[in-house]
């Protein structure tokens, strides 16, 4: 009994840990000046874990795709509303170009939210047609960026790429 009691202490302490740092507010989720790169690879880490757990490879995070990614987040909230043209008639294909990608798109997936990376990711699991870009066998990297307003919108981008 003691050592069940100590191994959940333990996992406790370790999920504790794994916490996101950043505050949640009466607006939302609210993401500090030194929180990109943390955000990025927590997203960047969940999107693995449930590609291998399914048996498929993991993806990296790609410097173009996030930059494509950060474009469209901050153009979504100009134009307040979430989908995937910018104000410009872009295509998530235009804006890869853009960025100099050279492989092939795979997909985005795009949200209009309040709450964190990790709660939009599970949305995004539960929707078979932004599940399938996540979990694209044929995915071998990602961008995924945001734009947050200063009410606590986020508005959440993630790029797949071949």
């Amino acid at each position: 009994m003691i050592r069940l009691t100590t191994l959940v202490l333990v996992l406790a302490g370790v999920l504790a840990a794994c916490a996101p740092t950043t505050a949640v507010g009466p607006q939302g989720y609210r993401i500090g000046a030194g929180d990109k790169s943390k955000i990025q690879f927590r997203m960047l880490d969940s999107v693995n874990t449930l590609r291998n757990a399914s048996g498929l490879p993991s993806v990296e995070l790609e410097a173009s795709l996030t930059a494509a990614a950060a474009t469209h987040s901050r153009d979504m909230a100009i134009q307040n509303r979430p989908w995937h043209f910018g104000s410009d008639g872009s295509s998530p294909l235009d804006r890869i170009q853009r960025v100099g990608y050279s492989g092939e798109l795979v997909g985005e997936v795009i949200s209009e939210t309040y709450e964190t990376e990790l709660e939009t990711l599970g949305a995004w699991m539960n929707q078979p047609d932004t599940r399938r870009i996540i979990m694209s066998p044929d995915a071998r990297q990602m961008g995924f960026s945001w734009f947050q307003e200063p009410n606590g919108k986020i508005w959440w981008t993630l790029v797949k790429g071949g």
